[in-house]
Parts: C-alpha cells; sequence; structure tokens
C-alpha cells in the first residue's frame, strides 16, 4: 500500500485518502463486533470484497485505454473480470447461505449444468467480439455484457452446494480472489499484484484440496454433488425403531472423574453455544485431578478451514493440546471417555458401512471406538448431510441433551464440588 500510495502517477490524493479512512473504519468495526461464529461469514465477505475490487480495477484499466485495446490485453481483461465477478457474486451466496438469509441446503433446477455451460460459452464468445471487434456492437456493452453474466455464473454455481460443504467453498472463494487479483496484475502490468494474488490463489488451492482429501470427496463432487440438507429430525424410522436415553450432568461427572483419558471433539454447535471458555475452564480442572486431556480436530469441523483452532485459541487452550485427526484418530480406542461437543458428521459411523450416504467414505474421527461417549447436543437432529447417526443409539454413549455452554457449565459446578 506504501509503494503504491507513492507512486509518481497518482496526483491526487482525496478519493485515495477517502477510501483508507472509510474501509478503515468498517474494517475496525467487524473486527471488533463480529462474533466468532460469523467468522465464516465475515471471511466470505472479504473473499467478495476482493473479488469486486479486482473485477473494478480490471475494467477502470480498460475504460482508460484509447481506440481499441489489443486482443490480448482484452482476453486478460476478461478473464480478470470473470473470475473477480464470479468471487464477487459467490461470496455473497455463501454468506446468504451462512447467515440464514438463504436455506443451506443446495437449491438445484433441471437443467442447472446446462445453463453453466451456456454461460461460460456466451462469456467466451462475448469476450472474444469485444477483442477483436467483430460485429457492430459496442466492445463496451459486450464487456458489460460479460460483467453480468459473470455474476450470473457466481451465483448459479454456488447455491448447488450444500452446508456441509461450505467450508471447501470458503477456501475455494478465497483460492477465486487471489487469482481474480494476480489476473489484475496482469491488466496493470504490476508484478507485486501478480505474486501476492498468486500466492493467494495456490495456498487457496492447496487448502482446498487438503479439505476434499478430508472429506474424500473430489472437488467436482464437492462443486456438482449438492451434498447437504437443513438440519432436521432423525428419519421416522430412526426415531421408530430405536431408544435414546438422555443422561444429566450429575449422571456424567462420576465417569468423567473416573477417567484417566479424555478426548474432547468440538463442533459447530460449540462456536453456536460460545462453551469455548467454559469448556477450557473444564478441561483445566480434569487435567489438575490428574486427568490426561486432549482435543481432537477434525479438517472439517465448523465452517470454515481453522475454525476449531482459531475458537480454542480464543479461550487460551494451549495449541500442543490440539491434535489433528490423523495423528490422534488411533487413541479412542485406549480412551475412557470422548466427550463430543456440538460435532455430528464428523463422528458418524455411517461414513464407513452405509455405501448409500453421502458420507461414506469420509474419514471421521474414531469417538464409537472409546469406552464411554459422551454427546453434548441440543437433540438428534441430523447434520448438514442429513445422514442420523447411530452413535447417537449405542449403548455406550451418554446422550447430554442441552445447549453447550449450560451443559458445560454444570459440569464445571459439578467438578468444583
Amino acid at each position: 500500500m506504501a509503494v503504491t500510495l507513492l507512486d509518481k502517477q497518482i496526483l491526487d490524493f482525496t478519493y485515495i485518502i477517502a477510501g483508507v479512512v472509510v474501509g478503515s473504519f468498517i474494517g475496525a468495526v467487524a473486527a471488533k463486533k463480529v462474533e466468532m461464529t460469523s467468522m465464516p461469514q465475515m471471511v466470505a465477505l472479504f473473499n467478495a470484497f476482493g473479488g469486486g475490487a479486482s473485477m473494478l480495477v480490471a475494467f477502470a484499466q480498460y475504460l482508460r485505454v484509447p481506440g481499441s485495446p489489443p486482443p490480448l490485453f482484452m482476453g486478460i481483461v476478461a478473464v480478470s473480470i470473470l473470475i473477480g465477478m464470479l468471487t464477487l457474486t459467490g461470496s455473497v451466496v455463501a454468506f446468504a447461505k451462512l447467515q440464514g438469509i438463504m436455506k443451506g441446503a443446495p437449491i438445484v433446477f433441471k437443467g442447472q449444468q446446462a445453463l453453466n455451460g451456456l454461460i461460460v460459452a456466451a462469456i467466451i464468445v462475448f469476450s472474444v467480439m469485444a477483442a477483436i471487434g467483430a460485429g457492430n456492437i459496442s466492445p463496451l456493452l459486450l464487456v458489460l455484457a460479460v460483467i453480468v453474466l459473470s455474476g450470473v455464473l457466481g451465483v448459479t454455481s454456488v447455491i448447488p452446494i450444500g452446508g456441509a460443504d461450505m467450508p471447501v467453498v470458503i477456501s475455494l472463494l478465497n483460492s477465486y480472489s487471489g487469482l481474480a487479483a494476480a489476473a489484475t496484475g496482469f491488466v496493470l502490468s504490476s508484478s507485486m499484484l501478480i505474486i501476492a494474488g498468486s500466492l493467494v490463489g495456490a495456498s487457496g488451492i492447496i487448502l482446498t484440496n487438503i479439505m476434499c482429501k478430508a472429506m474424500n470427496r473430489s472437488l467436482a463432487n464437492v462443486l456438482f454433488g449438492a451434498v447437504g440438507v437443513e438440519g432436521g429430525a432423525p428419519s421416522a424410522a430412526a426415531g421408530e425403531q430405536k431408544q435414546v436415553t438422555g443422561y444429566s450432568a450429575e449422571d456424567a461427572i462420576p465417569v468423567l472423574e473416573a477417567a484417566q483419558s479424555v478426548i474432547i471433539v468440538p463442533g459447530y454447535g460449540l462456536a453456536v453455544a460460545q462453551a469455548q471458555h467454559v469448556l477450557h475452564e473444564m478441561a483445566e480442572l480434569l487435567r489438575e485431578r490428574g486427568i490426561e486431556v486432549r482435543y481432537a480436530i477434525h479438517p472439517v469441523a465448523g465452517r470454515m478451514p481453522g475454525h476449531m483452532n482459531v475458537l480454542l485459541a480464543e479461550a487460551n487452550v494451549p495449541y500442543d493440546q490440539l491434535f489433528e485427526m490423523e495423528v490422534i484418530n488411533d487413541d479412542f480406542a485406549r480412551t475412557d471417555v470422548a466427550l463430543v461437543i456440538g460435532a455430528n458428521d464428523v463422528t458418524n459411523p455411517s461414513a464407513r458401512t452405509k455405501k448409500d450416504s453421502p458420507l461414506y467414505g469420509m474419514p471421521i474421527l474414531n469417538v464409537d471406538q472409546a469406552r464411554t461417549v459422551m454427546v453434548v447436543k441440543r437433540g438428534l437432529s441430523v447434520g448438514f448431510a442429513g445422514e442420523d447417526n447411530p452413535l447417537f443409539y449405542d449403548t455406550k454413549t451418554m446422550m447430554l441433551f442441552g445447549d453447550a455452554k449450560k451443559m458445560v457449565t454444570d459440569l464445571v459446578h459439578g467438578l468444583k464440588e
């Protein structure tokens, strides 16, 4: 930013100073006011701003070029506009889904993929026409058409993606925002912007790939598989044939006190309840009794990459107590208590055996192998994948129904007595 502001081509700092002041104010308020549970929404909006900024800069540079721009220049402008506008509208849709403005389940309709293909084809045709000056249509109108169609493509590309895949989508859109910046760097002949955008784009793609592997699904399946439903009640058959016994904090306390090792599995429900601070207090009480306490973090726990790590760091949980799935998974079989708080799909044993399940093949945390499983949850509602969790009906599972923060607070009070 400092190097840019020292550029000799800048003749008037009025708008630049105004932008810095307004943007800094918005960023400061967002950083101060946004709750941890809303962090994924804020990241989605930041991705949108990045894509939108790249698109606007590329379009502005196109307007500055006198006469008929060279075809190569027009091609780069078209790529920057396409990626930037797709990132802008796609990220806004992701924000709306996460915020509950739109339903989190996939929104699909007949011929959706064919429509997307036609939009991409139209964008290519209009871009080529604008580059070579074909026909009697104004190149500016063609570029504006590319902007509009790219925005529509962003919407139609993200609406069929369900809530369970939102962490992957946010990571991918973050990569798109970097690619848009890199493309705009080519438009401006700015090496610095190309390098910075490429770093963001590459790291986002790498993270997206890591998360897809964690779910044992391809990126194509995430984008086009339409997996995920609104969280709701389990199937009627499950409710009729299976019985669940609810336990209280008083029932759970003796089991925890008698344990030698406890592994805590946090999920998005922990973030919603804002129970991370009292959970850390409970873990410290157990550790004071000589009980080994660790946290198992699934790569797609929460609603964006690293959500659980940041959430627990906010509560000052030591980083060396956090273990990734592949490191700690084999230890569940030697663990006295697995305490699951607000997690569902990442602990669902159906992922191993039920071939018609959308979770089938996804690596899960082996909580069902622990000697005792405690699940803190409001009810028996399914996760984002819409799959009933047989772990809840296991005879060694203690279902602690209620708000996560209240339940863990009750556990803390009981451990202190």
